[in-house]
């Protein structure tokens, strides 16, 4: 019998009312574990230390919030082996990918462990004599922190370590189907030294210990990624509760490849955007918009590079792509799939369900030709390795399409001309703009965020992500 792995309340580890079996996506018969399941009064508890803990934790040394995250990335990166095969088993992306995901949260952790240290402020001459007037940035309080299962161990670092750097207190729920990252994450904090009700983990669904923390009057502020449908919910609870929110949801996002770019170049791009870890980011190019003239070059070229793509076990070497995520996102994608055959996209390559050694959700990457941007697949975000290429006839035409968008998370342009890369970079209608590069792939120290459906509040990550987690306060002194 697993291990029952607890939640963390107020200091202790304590059962919660159900338990939760985390299956692996590649092995369906592999048990990752057993996980406590939390429900509304163990919610409101962990919200109530979290409130407790923070006048004391608002007012420490920037050096012991320091040392703090410095002890917990120590100890992700002297792990991440351990624990990049643990993200692996449970949410299906390749080992290498895993591995790589747990060294970003560590990076994340000590970037904001030196963050503490440099909480800005500013000094103003007043217009009148004899008066000081300095501005400081403080904590704003509880921080609820709902996160997404595609990035199970980097998403919740760079909401959580911001929050603690400076002085917030953290109930931390993260998503259902990946319990086992975040619970590895939650003992690193404990055994790091954070003082009792400073960090909570509250495991379960989204209906209740979501729900529960939108409801309760006690958290100052929400930061959430997720699907559009659960951030409109939670942009709505918080609005009507007067309280701070922040919201990374969907995509959409265009790879332009234009007449001029590098062939080989542009396909490698398009291959790691719109396939790699399953197709399941955010940032993931599921538009590839191409012109017309070098359309059917590109399209066979990217074909060929499909075809060598290995879909296999997560944990196996020599793997490129590894499941999907669980049964209900395969069966989304699969649905997808023949929603563009019936819209009149031709499918190239893939698009079926695949059979490996052990049962588990394995699907062959999709490309659809000849589709347009009307069609659903091409409006739609599948969260899945699908992507339809759409013609353009020149670089206007395909900045219109790109923008034609109702998302505008991150754009991306393969070309050889400047004037084209620069032209792009200022008219994306898009928070992030990549020039020869994948569209999914960005640095822990810069700001991430979208505009449109993508998201709504300040950025996150880097030094930006001071705009949510503090509060300015100005004050005036008579000399």
């Amino acid at each position: 019998m697993a291990a029952l792995h607890r939640n963390l309340i107020a200091g202790e580890w304590v059962e919660g009312v159900s338990v939760s079996r985390n299956v692996n996506p590649s092995n369906t018969g592999d048990i990752v574990g057993e996980y406590a399941q939390a429900d509304a009064v163990q919610t409101d508890a962990a919200i109530a230390a979290a409130r407790s803990a923070f006048p004391r934790w608002s007012r420490t040394t920037p050096q012991e919030r320091h040392d703090l995250l410095a002890r917990v990335s120590a100890e992700i990166f002297a792990r991440r082996d351990e624990l990049g095969r643990l993200l692996a088993r449970e949410e299906g992306k390749t080992l290498p990918e895993a591995v790589g995901e747990v060294a970003r949260a560590g990076q994340i952790f000590d970037f904001f462990a030196g963050e503490a240290l440099r909480i800005p402020g500013e000094t103003f001459a007043s217009v009148r004599p004899n008066v000081g007037v300095e501005a400081t940035r403080e904590a704003v309080g509880v921080i609820g922190v709902i996160a997404p299962w595609n990035f199970p161990i980097a998403i919740p670092a760079w909401k959580i370590a911001p929050a603690l750097a400076y002085g917030n207190t953290v109930v931390f729920k993260p998503a259902d189907l990946v319990p086992g990252s975040a619970h590895a994450l939650a003992e690193i904090i404990d055994r790091a030294g954070a003082p009792e009700g400073v960090f909570n983990l509250v495991m379960g669904r989204g209906s209740v210990v979501g729900e529960a923390m939108l409801a309760s009057k006690a958290v100052d502020a929400v930061t959430f990624t997720g699907s559009v449908a659960t951030g409109r919910r939670v942009a709505a609870a918080c609005a009507g509760a007067m309280r701070k929110f922040q919201l990374e949801m969907g995509g959409k996002n265009p790879l332009v490849v234009l007449a001029d770019a590098d062939i080989p170049g542009a396909v490698e791009c398009a291959v790691n955007g719109a396939y790699f870890s399953t197709g399941q980011r955010c940032t993931a190019s599921s538009r590839l918009i191409v012109e017309e003239t070098i359309y059917r070059r590109f399209a066979e070229a990217l074909t060929a590079r499909m075809q060598k793509l290995v879909v296999d076990d997560a944990l196996a070497a020599g793997t490129h792509i590894g499941p999907v995520v669980d049964g209900s996102q395969l069966d989304q994608d699969l649905a997808y799939v023949a929603i563009g055959r019936s819209e009149g996209a031709k499918l190239a390559l893939g698009g079926e369900r695949l059979e490996r050694a052990a049962p588990g959700f394995y699907m062959a990457p999709a490309l659809f030709l000849d589709a347009d941007n009307a069609m659903r697949i091409a409006r739609e975000e599948i969260f899945g390795p699908v992507a339809a290429m759409i013609p353009a006839r020149d670089y206007d035409d395909a900045l219109a399409i790109a923008n034609d968008t109702s998302f505008g998370l991150c754009a991306g342009i393969c070309t050889a001309s400047l004037k084209h890369a620069t032209h792009f970079k200022r008219n994306a209608e898009a928070g992030m703009v990549m020039v020869n590069l994948p569209t999914a792939g960005v640095d822990y120290h810069a700001p991430f965020g979208g505009r449109k459906g993508s998201s709504l509040g300040p950025r996150e990550q880097g030094r930006y992500a001071a705009e949510f987690y503090t509060t300015v306060k100005t004050a005036y002194t008579l000399a």
